[in-house]
């Protein structure tokens, strides 16, 4: 399977209004040749205008969320076909913050990542251990489980992407050691290994994400397995997501 470039993913969350297509802007301005793929996952509203404003650029857009079924009665839900049809080219699924505050399940996930495979997107899909998780020692078996349920089993490198997300540092300004980043993503690169075959559990890019900053990317980066980031709050402004996909290229 072909190298698969590292990525650098912005995931805004229930974050911008029209006046903030101006960062996109900004960011392109900032990367007209990355040496990375970059990744934006603005909320819906703003999905079309800003895949609009990204193309012919090496930005690509994705979605936050998608609904398991195709169509029908399900109000407030977008499925993985109105995502590609507004210019996504990847979902992110399984967040914690899906997982939490709606209840999402490992087999949901999958559904979802069938689903958005079917009409053509790639698949990030989000795996992290609570703090007491962490703290009681069941880190590798919580991350096994999810990663065991939640991805399908005919996704491939080209279309998933794995993204490492210790709960309890997600927005809090705590990041794990990078010798706790580095035993997670080389357990997930091994149990991909396992169950996709060596070469094609390869491909596959892990991103870590959960209070990535511009000065502490450089040192995630450095970790072995670490394919990426998955970029929450320093996604929202040029200023900050730049010196990250720089990082990231310096890394590559």
């Amino acid at each position: 399977m072909p190298h698969q470039p590292k990525l650098a993913a912005g995931n805004w969350k229930m974050n911008g209004l029209s006046a903030d297509l101006a960062e996109v802007s900004r960011l392109i301005g900032n990367h007209p040749a990355p040496g990375c793929e970059i990744l934006l996952c603005p909320p819906a509203t703003l999905l079309s205008r800003m895949s609009e404003r990204v193309a012919g650029t090496p930005i690509v857009t994705g979605g936050q969320d998608c609904h398991a079924a195709d169509s029908g009665a399900h109000t407030g839900d977008i499925s993985a076909r109105m995502l590609a049809d507004a210019g996504a080219g990847y979902v992110i699924l399984g967040h914690s913050e899906r997982r939490t505050d709606h209840g999402e399940t490992d087999d949901m996930v999958r559904a979802k990542a069938r689903a958005a495979l079917e009409a053509g997107l790639k698949v990030i899909i989000c795996l992290g251990e609570t703090l007491a998780e962490r703290e009681a020692g069941n880190t590798l078996d919580v991350i096994g489980g999810q990663l065991a349920g939640s991805v399908p089993g005919d996704l491939s490198g080209e279309t998933l992407v794995i993204a490492y997300e210790p709960v309890w540092a997600i927005g809090t300004g705590k990041v794990p050691t990078t010798a706790q980043i580095g035993e997670v993503h080389d357990f997930i690169r091994a149990r991909l290994e396992e169950r996709f075959g060596a070469e094609a559990g390869r491909s596959v890019r892990i991103l870590y994400g959960g209070s990535v900053k511009p000065d502490n990317a450089a040192g995630i980066f450095a970790v072995a397995n670490v394919d990426g980031a998955l970029v929450g709050g320093a996604s929202l402004k040029a200023a900050d997501f730049s010196p990250i996909i720089a990082a990231l290229e310096a890394s590559a």
